[in-house]
C-alpha cells in the first residue's frame, strides 16, 4: 500500500535551518509530482512547494520564496524540504503528499517549531 514517512522535524531558533524528507512507497515514485504542505494552529492547510516528477519544475509558495527548496532523488523515493532562515510563522506540522488524481494521500506530518 502507499506510505508516505516524514522525517526531520523539530525545534529550531528563528533563523536557524532544517531540511525535512518524505520516503514514499507503494507507487512509482518517480512518475508523479510530489508535494509539501503544512498546518498551523487553527489555520488551514497550504501548499509550501511542489516538484515534478523528474525534478525539473519547482512552485513555493510567496511566504517561502527564497528561503525555502524542494528536492527529489528519485533513486531513494525521496523528497526533501530544506528550510532555511526559518521564522516563527513556519511552526506548523508539515505534510508530504501525493496523488495520483484519483485519490490523494498524506504522510503522518511532522512538527516543526520555530521558536526562541
Amino acid at each position: 500500500q502507499v506510505q508516505l514517512v516524514e522525517s526531520g522535524g523539530g525545534l529550531v531558533q528563528p533563523g536557524g535551518s532544517l531540511r525535512l524528507s518524505c520516503a514514499g512507497s507503494g507507487f512509482t515514485f518517480r512518475n508523479y509530482a510530489m508535494s509539501w504542505y503544512r498546518q498551523a494552529p487553527g489555520k488551514e492547510r497550504e501548499l509550501v512547494a511542489r516538484i515534478s516528477s523528474t525534478g525539473g519544475s519547482t512552485n513555493y509558495a510567496d511566504s517561502v520564496k527564497g528561503r525555502f527548496t524542494i528536492s527529489r532523488d528519485n533513486a531513494k523515493n525521496t523528497v526533501s524540504l530544506q528550510m532555511n532562515s526559518l521564522k516563527p510563522e513556519d511552526t506548523a506540522v508539515y505534510y508530504c503528499f501525493w496523488t495520483n488524481y484519483a485519490s490523494d494521500y498524506w504522510g503522518q506530518g511532522t512538527q516543526v517549531t520555530v521558536s526562541s
